[in-house]
């Protein structure tokens, strides 16, 4: 479990740009759990993944993973996090090479180097016959899916992935949210920042949603799709599956596709 206590973190301070980004946040992360954090550009939700990362030194309030605090390597090692982008921090002349980066540095063995890279490699669904290839060849999807093979090589316990559609086509996208869910089906607890209430409808089972640094709305997505409030104060709009309902005339609690078909079919 990532437990996050009276997180207060403040940009620039004590000048006049100073800024408050996350406000006395507290709230706790369940092994196992597929969790969204969603909001408005501003919101402070980068600034509070790389705080639970470990990426920022605290300033106010604790972070622990398994009872250890984030200050502690071993805590850190078990948190991955993917990157907006990610694709742009590939380097390696291989695939290969760049997924087994991480696990090179953390001194491991040739042989389980090379396990790690081929398991990585089979859970984003990725051909082993693009090992030898350069990254640069690849198109923006499968460059994405390498960029993840290399944090799942690490084997992280928790999974922090960062606005990981954006920039995709519909059919990429697709393709890349079933590879995720595939992740949290195999044992990989989710933490999974978007703008996207498409993608949360799918994907997520809790949906914490921050504005100017305070948590407005902390459960589960279709509990939140009914709160227009607190949408309208995040700036958030409910999935497009809510307007389709509207012209439909249909009075059910489906959140996304999926689901609306499932009753469309039973209804007619």
């Amino acid at each position: 479990m990532i437990e996050i206590k009276n997180i207060t973190y403040t940009y620039m301070k004590k000048t006049p740009f100073e800024k408050t980004a996350l406000e006395n946040i507290s709230f706790a992360i369940q092994e196992g759990e597929f969790l969204a954090v969603a909001g408005h550009t501003g919101s402070g939700k980068s600034t509070l993944i790389q705080i639970i990362a470990g990426l920022i030194d605290l300033q106010i309030g604790s972070v622990e993973v398994d009872g250890e605090s984030i200050k502690n390597k071993f805590a850190r090692q078990k948190i991955g996090m993917v990157f907006q982008y990610p694709e742009h921090q590939l380097f390696e002349e291989t695939v290969e090479k760049d997924i087994a980066f991480g696990p090179k540095n953390f001194g491991l063995s040739e042989s389980e180097i090379s396990k790690r890279v081929a398991e990585s490699m089979q859970l984003v669904n990725l051909n082993s016959d693009l090992k030898n290839v350069s990254p640069f060849e690849l198109s923006g999807g499968q460059r994405r899916r390498v960029a993840i093979a290399g944090i799942l090589a690490l084997k992280p316990k928790y999974l922090i992935l960062d606005e990981p559609t954006a920039g995709l086509d519909p059919r990429t996208k697709k393709n890349l949210l079933t590879e995720i869910k595939k992740l949290h089906n195999s044992g990989v607890t989710v933490i999974f920042v978007s703008h996207s209430m498409e993608d949360i409808a799918e994907l997520a089972s809790r949906v914490v949603v921050l504005s100017q640094g305070n948590i407005l709305f902390d459960g589960a997505p279709r509990k939140l799709f009914t709160q227009e409030e607190i949408l309208n104060r995040a700036g958030l709009e409910p999935p497009a599956v809510f307007e389709i309902k509207k012209a439909l005339n249909l009075n059910c609690d489906a959140i996304n596709l999926d689901e609306l078909t499932e009753v469309i079919l039973r209804e007619y």
